[in-house]
């Protein structure tokens, strides 16, 4: 069998630990990998011919269960209702002679999302993308051609009475495109060179990383909460849900499909919980308003879901609960917002808990846009909650509540570290194993930190330092002192020796530092490769480590403080 040549750029090329093997070695045949473009416009294609297939699908169960005419003079408005509900799972809004219909159901996204991620990693299988960093080039392989083909659905799908949005056809495709294949390039990635998702955040600068991890535990807090607001307010008015059931009669196959559109809007129903339990509230029609100051709302649509809204006047005593899920919100982010990166200085603390809770209030603003929309009408033209009001508000009270856990978080973390310091008082300064011998030459550089002084990632670090005796970059090499003259020496043949006397000295001293510098390099990669054994050995903490440079020699304390003033400023 010939042997493949393998191709420049290639995955099997690439110095990866746990880097899979060719494709086409692992296959046994002599398949060249795909181009990535064309293979992301087959992906694109595939993807939007499977969605489209099944909204079909369900476009003619519903078509067979309903009362209708001849099939043949249905069959063009029925396709064009099908990529119509397509255009509305990837969130494109239209137009109707009454207005527009932009309150779309959040939860028709997944199905795109999931076929997207599908067709990501069917291309990172297929096509040779030889790093992480150039997933992005997949990404819009697939969502250049995805973008072009809801654009074009978009001007097929258009009617005398409905009209989609076409640049937010364009956008949204592109998005969701990037995003859901992009994400599945990644994920695909990850799995054949053996990449987790840890060390994956690892690259990431510590505080970046601190913050993000905090944003999403405090969002996550936040749509956890308005989740259950939802379920408890529905299971309370389940009789009237029951009863609105009832009175539409939509039978099996209807009421299946009824079933399945408010599974889709469960998500926005959640973003509006989670809107109630921040205060600001949402609109269900024009002059309406949901919120814990109180209710008023008109006439709604035969819903079983929108039974959960509660009854015009004050609001239930027992939502006002949900008025606390904020602060549980913002306690959560700001603790593990300074879990991963705690501050020496302790003002530092409640400021970066604060931007968490800013950064929550942005996703909120933009979880609220895209729940709230128009329904058509003019009674329902404003349906949802305001953005800015929902981020502004989710930015004081998260951000408030972010900052005073985060204080406390680090408060506690300083005087916890003493004892670690303590237990080990050179971690940062590398030293070795406990049954590994110490070299003098570590020995003598070793800092002794005061067990008052705290230690870990953020607060007191050792950073290497150079003598000022020593201009070369080695050790100090002390100089011997030179030995006087003598006096019946002549003064011409004198000057000559003392010339070359000092020439052999100044030979000998960069012999000696040469020779000092190489010892030392081997020092520092011995030492280098104790902890790189050691940190295999050691099972992973919820703490970053500290950054490790080897590139100096000596070492100075970056920080210090005494026992009263680790967490106060000087006096």
């Amino acid at each position: 069998m010939a042997r493949s040549n393998p191709v420049p750029g290639s995955i099997s090329r690439v110095s990866t630990p746990g880097s899979p093997p060719d494709p086409a070695r692992r296959t046994g045949t002599a398949e060249a990998p795909r181009p990535v473009y064309s293979t992301g416009g087959v992906a694109a294609a595939t993807a939007a011919g499977i969605g489209l297939a099944v909204i079909v699908t369900l476009t003619m169960v519903g078509w067979v269960a309903a009362p209708h005419d001849t099939f043949g003079e249905e069959i063009v408005d029925l396709l064009q209702g099908a990529v119509l509900a397509w255009l509305v799972g990837h969130h494109v809004s239209f137009s109707v002679p009454e207005g527009s219909i932009s309150l779309l159901p959040i939860g028709l996204v997944l199905l795109p999302g999931l076929l997207l991620y599908r067709s990501g990693r069917w291309v990172a299988r297929n096509c040779e993308i030889a790093r992480l960093r150039h997933v992005h080039r997949a990404a819009i392989a697939i969502a250049g051609p995805y973008a072009a083909i809801a654009g074009t659905l978009a001007l097929l799908a258009r009617t005398d009475t409905v009209e989609p949005s076409m640049p937010r056809a364009l956008l949204m495709g592109f998005v969701i495109a990037f995003l859901a294949g992009g994400l599945g390039v990644l994920r695909q990635l990850m799995r054949d060179k053996g990449v987790v998702a840890r060390d994956l955040l690892g690259l990431m600068p510590a505080r970046s990383r601190s913050l993000l991890v905090g944003m999403l535990a405090s969002t996550g807090t936040l749509l956890l909460g308005g989740f259950l607001l939802f379920l408890v307010a529905l299971a309370v008015s389940l009789p009237e849900a029951v009863e609105t059931t009832r009175l539409l009669a939509p039978g099996w196959v209807g009421g299946l499909l009824l079933l399945l559109i408010q599974l889709a809007y469960l998500p926005n129903a959640v973003v509006f919980a989670v809107c109630y339990a921040l205060g600001p509230g949402f609109a269900v029609g024009e002059m309406t308003v949901v919120a814990p100051t109180g209710v008023s709302v008109g006439p709604l649509p035969l819903l079983p879901m929108l039974a959960a809204l509660p009854e015009n006047g004050a609001a239930p005593v027992s939502s006002l609960a949900a008025l606390a899920v904020p602060f549980v919100a913002g306690a959560v982010g700001g603790v593990l917002t300074q879990r991963s990166a705690p501050d020496v200085v302790s003002e530092a603390a409640p400021l970066w808990g604060f931007v968490c809770g800013v950064t929550t209030g942005l996703l909120c603003a933009a979880l609220g846009e895209l729940a709230g929309g128009s329904l058509g009408g003019h009674r329902l033209s404003d349906v949802g909650p305001s953005a800015w009001q929902v981020g502004l508000v989710a930015a004081l009270e998260v951000g408030v509540a972010a900052a005073i856990a985060a204080w406390v978080a680090n408060w506690w973390y300083t005087r916890r570290s003493p004892a670690a310091a303590t237990a080990a008082p050179t971690a940062t300064a590398g030293a070795p194993a406990e049954d590994a011998p110490e070299p003098e030459a570590e020995r003598a550089a070793r800092v002794e930190l005061p067990a008052d002084v705290p230690v870990g990632e953020g607060l007191a670090t050792v950073t290497p330092l150079r003598p000022r005796e020593d201009k070369g970059g080695g050790v100090a090499v002390e100089e011997a002192p030179e030995a006087p003259a003598e006096d019946a020496a002549p003064a011409g043949p004198t000057a000559e020796e003392e010339r070359e006397r000092k020439e052999r000295e100044r030979a000998e001293r960069a012999e000696a530092r040469t020779a000092a510098r190489a010892a030392r390099a081997a020092d520092r990669e011995r030492k280098r490769e104790e902890r790189r054994a050691r940190r295999a050995e050691r099972p992973r903490l919820w703490r970053r480590r500290a950054a490790e440079d080897d590139s100096e020699d000596l070492y100075g304390i970056t920080y210090e403080a005494g026992p009263d003033e680790v967490d106060g400023p000087r006096p």
